[in-house]
């Protein structure tokens, strides 16, 4: 991790270990949760940022994590650095070398929330949201929600995650939100749930995810 001044985000360089982010103090809690859910600490010392970066169905807990918070990617370019928004780099026509991750660091004003829902506690969530939510006052300044196990690229970012924006941050909210992402996923059935229960298990643990947001415990203050 390079140093950085206040107001700046993390930048993490390329071939740093995932176990150095959850090592550094001001680690968000949000990715705390999605590091130390299913993924082992030998599995977090073996592999790079990078290698994540270059495939999201590696570790999509940390990936959606990182999406919820708004990361980005710093891309090598003959003309220097280009930064682009996490959620655009598996579109981008062409990619150059990932020069950093940075990871924008949450005030007191962020919240966070996590839900999924797996076989067992030991298992990979069949399906998982993470929400980040910032308020102002009792408004939705900004709000986001990833989602894992209902793409057909295992993690995206939903759709629908600017509705709550100017609104207050209610379960009427919440769940005419959770609605809509429920409608708009594109899941894939397999053995361990089927199209059917991925769509309803999108909108329900959304509608988890996005609660706790209501809650002070969940925030990164």
């Amino acid at each position: 991790m390079s140093e950085r001044e206040a107001g700046e985000p993390w930048a993490f360089h390329p071939d740093a270990s995932l176990q150095s982010v959850l090592d550094a103090p001001d680690c968000p809690a949000l990715l705390r949760s999605a590091l130390t859910g299913v993924y082992s600490y030998q599995l977090r010392t073996q592999t790079t940022v990078s290698r994540t970066l270059r495939a999201f169905q590696l570790m999509p807990q940390w990936i959606a994590a990182l999406l919820a918070l708004g990361a980005s990617v710093g891309l090598e370019q003959e003309d220097g650095v280009r930064e682009v928004p996490l959620d655009r780099l598996g579109r981008l026509t062409s990619n150059g070398d990932i020069a950093a991750l940075y990871i924008p660091l949450p005030d007191s004003a962020c919240r966070w929330g996590e839900a999924h829902v797996a076989r067992t506690p030991s298992d990979e969530p069949i399906v998982a949201a993470f929400a980040w939510v910032k308020l102002r006052g009792r408004l939705v300044q900004a709000a986001r929600v990833a989602l894992t196990g209902v793409w057909p690229e295992g993690v995206r970012l939903a759709t629908s995650e600017h509705a709550l924006v100017g609104e207050p941050l209610t379960v009427e909210q919440i769940r005419a939100l959770a609605g809509r992402i429920q409608d708009r996923v594109e899941p894939v059935g397999d053995y361990r749930g089927s199209e059917e229960y991925r769509r309803a298990m999108a909108g329900a643990m959304s509608r988890r995810a996005l609660k706790a947001c209501m809650e002070p415990g969940g925030s990164d203050a």
